[in-house]
C-alpha cells in the first residue's frame, strides 16, 4: 500500500479559452441587440393649407400617436411617453410645468388617424390647466 500523495499538476487559468468565450458572448449580444430609438414616435400629421405662423423657440409639445397614446416633449425636445396612458397622468405631467410656461404655445402633434376623443380630451386637460395658446401641427399639402 502506497499512501504517499501524488503530485498534482499546478492549476492554471487558461486565458485563450476565456477570451474565446468572451468574444462569443460579445458577438451574441451585438447580434441580439436591436438598434432602434424607443423615443421616436411615428406620427403622420394631417395636411391642411393655411398661413404659416412664427414658431417660438420654446413651446410645450404634446404628441398623440395613431392609437391615442400621449407623449410630452421634455427639455431636450424629445418626446417621452407617459408611464400610464390616461387623462390623470396627462394632467399630472402637464401640471408639472410652471405658471410662466402656460403663456407659451401649446402644440398638439396628432397623427392623422388619431381618435378624435384623444385630441378632444387633450384639449380639455390643457384648458383645465390654463393653457390658452393651443396650436395644431400640420404638414402643408403637396402641390
Amino acid at each position: 500500500m502506497d499512501f504517499r500523495r501524488k503530485k498534482r499538476a499546478p492549476v492554471e487559468i487558461g486565458l485563450i479559452p476565456m477570451i474565446d468565450v468572451l468574444l462569443v458572448l460579445l458577438f451574441f449580444f451585438m447580434v441580439a441587440t436591436t438598434f432602434r430609438h424607443h423615443t421616436d414616435l411615428k406620427i403622420n400629421l394631417p395636411e391642411a393649407s393655411g398661413e404659416d405662423i412664427e414658431q417660438s423657440a420654446k413651446a410645450i409639445n404634446l404628441f398623440i400617436d395613431a392609437q391615442g397614446k400621449y407623449a410630452i416633449a421634455g427639455e431636450d425636445g424629445k418626446p417621452q411617453a407617459l408611464a400610464e396612458q390616461n387623462l390623470e397622468s396627462l394632467k399630472n405631467a402637464l401640471a408639472g410645468f410652471s405658471a410662466d410656461t402656460k403663456q407659451l404655445p401649446f402644440i398638439i402633434s396628432a397623427d392623422g388617424k388619431t381618435p378624435h376623443q384623444a385630441v378632444v380630451s387633450a384639449l380639455d386637460v390643457a384648458n383645465q390647466l390654463g393653457f390658452h395658446h393651443v396650436t395644431f401641427a400640420i404638414n402643408p399639402p403637396e402641390q
